[in-house]
């Protein structure tokens, strides 16, 4: 009798983490949000972590990346070291036709301004194996992913489909939150925050 109550609500939820990735994506479901914090439960909006330096000539640490995580390749990973300049955030799922399409696009930009910006896949909603086989096929593998099987960095930033960019200012704000088709777009935003 339980199984068939939980049953339908296990249903939808899988549908709608399928739906972000299979449905056509034509248009920008994101949006342009100057000077909005990122989406975090644990802090105040703007906040910076003040006796924490960053990896940028000891910038401070916002708030917003002031997270760790392990890589694909199982090497621990700390978010301060982004602190001080842009950073794209990546948020990809192995089995999504969308994110396959973003892979190339957002490989070069993350080559065309290394040591400028940030760029950083948060990969999730499958296990660690597939997300290494991504990476590989996508040739992603100049710039790190984190395996983020539970979800906690999606939390985070309130991520709730695959193939989304979080887009943050040398200081930690969002500065744009959505989906790019392609990766579409993806350089121009970031030559907005570098130039």
């Amino acid at each position: 009798m339980r199984v068939r109550t939980l049953l339908p609500a296990v249903l939808a939820a899988a549908l709608l983490t399928v739906t972000g990735c299979g449905s056509d994506g034509g248009t920008d479901s994101g949006s342009d949000v100057q000077g909005a914090p990122p989406k975090t439960a644990s802090s105040a909006p703007g906040s910076t972590t003040s006796d924490e330096s960053g990896g940028d000539s000891g910038a401070q640490v916002p708030e917003a990346l002031n997270f760790t995580g392990t890589t694909v390749d199982g090497k621990p990973f700390d978010a301060k070291a982004l602190a001080g300049k842009p950073t794209v955030l990546w948020f990809w799922a192995p089995w999504c036709p969308k994110c396959r399409a973003q892979a190339a696009e957002t490989a070069k930009v993350a080559a065309d301004y290394q040591g400028k910006v940030g760029v950083l896949g948060v990969a999730g909603l499958d296990k660690n194996t597939a997300m290494k086989d991504f990476v590989s096929e996508t040739g992603t593998d100049g710039f790190p992913h984190l395996s983020d099987e539970a979800g906690d960095v999606w939390k985070r930033f309130a991520v709730t489909e695959q193939s989304r960019y979080v887009i943050l200012d040398k200081d930690g704000e969002t500065v744009y939150e959505g989906v790019l088709p392609g990766g579409e777009g993806l350089a121009e935003k970031v030559a907005g925050l570098t130039g």
